[in-house]
């Protein structure tokens, strides 16, 4: 498999959207940049205020693999992140989708 892309979607709970936003932009995506993770997009939804999306990148299934190991298998995700993310999204209403560009997508 080529490279493609993993679109998440996540139910934030009542009230924490800007919780959620603000630990993601200052925790979350910069400790998953400082593992190798490439992050294309982070997303709110305008009409819907408890969903959020983002969109990450990876060269091949291998390559999911391999950043998935080093940022969920790690202390600081087990022992802080983690519980943390647990307090503001559903983890039960995730939503992951794999997706390849077509010929003409901006993004590859």
């Amino acid at each position: 498999m080529t490279a493609f892309f993993e679109l998440r979607t996540y139910k934030i709970f009542p009230g924490k959207m800007d919780e959620w936003i603000s630990y993601m932009e200052k925790t979350i995506i910069p400790f998953q940049v400082s593992k190798g993770m490439i992050i294309h997009g982070s997303f709110t939804d305008d009409g819907d205020k408890e969903t959020y999306v983002w969109i990450r990148r990876f060269e091949n299934k291998v390559h999911k693999e391999e950043l998935y190991n080093e940022v969920y298998k790690s202390d600081i995700w087990i022992n802080e992140i983690g519980p943390k993310v647990a307090s503001l999204i559903d983890r039960d209403a995730i939503i992951v989708k794999n997706l390849k560009a077509t010929e003409l997508s901006i993004m590859k």
